[in-house]
């Protein structure tokens, strides 16, 4: 059986409902110079995420045919999807302020305090067939989630700036978020079999022993609240976006109209 060291083996026997980890540090102490230049210094990862993104959505597509034929992935298919949905959670980690540590530009990275578990394993060939329809609710979730994040995260950042650390409720809120994405990307690539869940935390009867500081993830009562305005928030701005290209629309139609 191959390791897969950063990601985990696959799980014998199981149908592959194993939901994907995330493992970060709690919120410690950041340079305000990297916080100040977070962008900046992001962007060559983005360039890198980027290239990889394109070679990502083509091992997708074939493992989506592979997948239907075998019911799982093909291991080198697995292993380059896990690889770079690891790095890509570090760097988004790292972009939402989670982290002060920068990212390498590697797959594999033991000693990053980022680290994700993945057990790529057996998967239902039907919602393989159907996996675009039942990705609906999840993606609307995690595009909520996310919307809402970005539209308050000048906000973060410069709570973050000043106080050179995040806020217990703020950091607990902004590693569900990410969690969340990550689970849904695990999904969507056929990395995992589980749906994605838990935005609003773990329960710790069901996970007694605590591997870092978001596994389990417990959320105090004002990291839940701010989870939901995340949601609110993204809930609003998908309705402005709407009115705004709608209105958009109409215009150009009676201007095309008066033409």
């Amino acid at each position: 059986m191959a390791d897969y060291g950063w990601a985990g083996p696959p799980v014998p026997g199981v149908s592959g409902e194993v939901l994907p980890e995330l493992d970060l540090p709690g919120p410690g102490r950041q340079r305000r110079w990297t916080v100040l230049l977070r962008l900046l210094l992001l962007v060559p990862q983005y360039v890198v995420l980027f290239l990889l993104g394109i070679a990502g959505f083509v091992a997708m597509v074939v493992g989506w045919f592979a997948a239907l034929l075998l019911g799982r992935l093909p291991q080198p298919i697995a292993a380059f999807l896990s690889g770079f949905l690891v790095y890509q959670t570090r760097v988004y980690a790292y972009g939402m302020l989670l982290v002060d540590r920068y990212p390498p530009f590697a797959f594999t990275a033991p000693e990053h305090p980022v680290q994700v578990e993945l057990h790529p394993g057996e998967l239902n060939r039907l919602a393989v067939l159907f996996r675009i329809v039942l990705l609906i609710p999840g993606a609307i979730v995690s595009g909520l989630v996310t919307s809402g994040f970005y539209a308050v995260s000048i906000l973060i950042w410069l709570v973050t700036l000043v106080l050179g650390r995040m806020p217990e409720p703020v950091f607990g809120a902004t590693a569900a978020t990410a969690r969340y994405a990550m689970r849904f990307s695990a999904y969507v690539t056929m990395l995992t079999a589980a749906y994605p869940k838990g935005l609003f935390g773990d329960d710790s009867r069901l996970m007694p022993q605590s591997r870092s500081a978001t596994r389990p993830l417990l959320l105090s009562g004002g990291a839940k609240l701010l989870v939901a305005v995340f949601l609110v928030l993204g809930l609003v701005s998908g309705a402005f976006s709407g009115t705004g290209t709608s209105s958009g629309n109409d215009s150009g139609t009676v201007n095309a109209s008066a033409g």
